[in-house]
């Protein structure tokens, strides 16, 4: 059984990886035309166990694995905009970094900012719609977050 949801969670990941999917339908339709008759909610599942997210790609919403937005133009040099798109507040107790996004965010804010391999940053720890920031020994966290708030709000002068 194991094997045929790890055999399934592969073809959904190199579905994911050709190109731009912007459903759960989706998938289960490229499912069957490959003999794979899934219900909607086993995809659900299977995305989930994968960490796939959706975000906006190119102008199209649709899926994508973490390693696809940790190597893709959304990881450092647009972490800036992803802060202003998808960060709710930014808070520090500690030596954390508390962001706040809208319900299912968290995760793909997470990915850009391990993906932009800021040095200050030791690792992330996201849930649905927060995420910790935990900072390395010597680094003051409030700079991290004043950094995060100014990489937001430069993002959105550009826009002006």
């Amino acid at each position: 059984m194991n094997d045929v949801r790890a055999q399934r969670q592969k073809l959904i990941a190199d579905i994911l990886r050709s190109g731009m999917i912007g459903s759960q339908e989706e998938v289960t339709e490229r499912l069957a035309d490959l003999g794979w008759a899934v219900t909607q909610a086993t995809v659900s599942r299977d995305l989930d166990q994968l960490g796939a997210v959706k975000m906006k790609r190119h102008g199209a919403l649709g899926y994508v694995l973490p390693e696809q937005i940790a190597e893709s133009d959304w990881a450092a040099g647009r972490l800036g905009s992803i802060l202003r798109e998808w960060v709710v507040s930014v808070d520090v107790a500690g030596n954390l970094v508390i962001l706040r996004t809208p319900p299912g965010s968290a995760q793909m804010v997470a990915s850009a900012i391990d993906g932009s391999r800021l040095l200050e940053i030791a690792g992330t720890v996201s849930g649905d719609d927060t995420l910790f920031v935990a900072v390395r020994d010597g680094v003051a966290p409030a700079t991290v977050a004043d950094r995060f708030r100014t990489l937001s709000r430069q993002s959105a002068q550009e826009r002006q």
